[in-house]
């Protein structure tokens, strides 16, 4: 069997871990809850998948970057918040504006991988996978002078066919991935997979996490919430309800995500095909008045922060199997 065919059936239920908070049911508060994580993809919008058939990467250099004053918006909105988060940096904007890296370091936040070339694994070989890792991790330390831990795949691109991923950053040193999304979509998803954090058994043995995006349960399925273009196209009485659901239902944190392009209604206008043109354009001014809301609503760590506390002792008890279920 395979190393991807092992995971596979791993993270169907065998070998996967779920991880809880400690938490009581008496529990409502937003205050007494445990922090939820705040994560922001570091890329240009020219970056994009969505785009990806229209700009090709020899092409990226000869476009106006807006990667630097949308980050250093973001900062000041976390500032403001004072919120901390995980900015997942691709390793091309590093390489170029190191500087950016070292600012987003100082301001207190943690740095991890976005992908060096924000190619999807899915297009990938390992080996190729493994070169464009060191090569975008070699870069975020050097410019932030911090060592990278985390790592999300572009386009949330690990899936049940390619588990050999994980297996690669656990061989690489990483300690978390967040690329799983549990849902069913066109360009990425592994549904029945565990909706919440959960110990991956890796065969080198070293304790790794997944930290998937977050769902919420509704009418027998798995629905997507809470960043991107969910939180950008989606009513907010609808991501107000999700975030409630899992924190007093589930007793779970919720993930939060963006991009820096989001805050930016100002951004060149590449011209593409109707369904890139809605997801990448649509909302994007009134990005900054919801991540506002939840920012002021909420507490927020960086996933660092998640992976060492679910490491610690105090969780460990809370270990159990997880199945999926037969809904999901």
């Amino acid at each position: 069997m395979l190393a991807g065919d092992s995971l596979a059936s791993d993270i169907s239920g065998k070998h996967v871990e779920s991880l809880k908070p400690g938490s009581s049911d008496k529990q409502e508060s937003t205050s007494s809850f445990p922090q939820d994580v705040l994560t922001v993809d570091v890329e240009d919008y020219f970056h994009v998948e969505a785009f990806a058939d229209y700009v090709s990467r020899e092409h990226w250099a000869q476009f106006s970057p807006r990667v630097r004053p949308n980050t250093e918006r973001i900062l000041r909105l976390f500032a403001e918040y004072g919120c901390r988060g995980t900015f997942f940096i691709l390793g091309w904007v590093a390489e170029r504006d190191p500087k950016l890296v070292r600012q987003i370091a100082d301001a207190g936040h943690e740095l991890a991988c976005h992908s060096h070339l924000h190619r999807r694994v899915t297009t990938l070989t390992p080996g190729e996978f493994r070169q464009d890792l060191r090569r975008a991790r070699t870069a975020i330390e050097d410019a932030g002078g911090v060592r990278v831990q985390g790592y999300r795949a572009p386009t949330f691109s690990i899936r049940r066919d390619n588990l050999w991923a994980l297996e690669i950053l656990s061989e690489e040193g990483f300690l978390y991935d967040s690329s799983i999304f549990p849902i069913r979509h066109d360009l990425y998803g592994f549904p029945g997979s565990p909706r919440f954090a959960y110990r991956v058994h890796c065969r080198t043995g070293k304790t790794f996490f997944e930290v998937p995006m977050t769902t919420v349960r509704m009418l027998g399925a798995t629905w997507p919430f809470g960043g991107g273009g969910y939180l950008r196209l989606l009513p907010m009485s609808y991501t107000r309800w999700a975030i409630q659901r899992v924190h007093r239902k589930e007793r779970q944190r919720f993930v939060l995500y963006l991009h820096p392009w989001e805050l930016d209604p100002e951004q060149p206008r590449i011209v593409a095909k109707w369904k890139s043109t809605f997801r990448h354009y649509t909302g994007l001014g009134s990005m900054e008045g919801r991540l506002r809301e939840l920012l002021s609503a909420g507490r927020f760590t960086p996933m660092i922060d998640l992976v060492s506390q679910l490491s610690s002792s105090d969780f460990t008890a809370a270990l159990e199997t997880c199945p999926p279920s037969p809904a999901d």
